[in-house]
């Protein structure tokens, strides 16, 4: 059985293709699961703004390979 659910870096891309930006996201240049290990080990995370050419760009226009969105909400008490 074929799964189709979006997760990833293919749900950035469909993100910022249907122009949900900037996205949020934890990243990586070797694969998804290092983006996602990146965040629990050193909390990197930057603005995704555009996807070009098999590259994530962020805000500051560096390029990254793979990006993981992420949603950051406020602990209450």
């Amino acid at each position: 059985m074929m799964n189709n659910e979006l997760i990833g870096s293919h749900l950035t891309r469909v993100m910022l293709k249907r122009e949900d930006k900037p996205v949020w996201c934890t990243v990586s240049d070797n694969s998804d699961e290092e983006a996602i290990q990146d965040l629990v080990d050193h909390d990197f995370t930057l603005f995704i703004t555009s996807y070009k050419e098999g590259r994530f760009y962020c805000t500051g226009g560096r390029q990254w390979s793979f990006a993981v969105p992420i949603k950051i909400v406020e602990v209450t008490q």
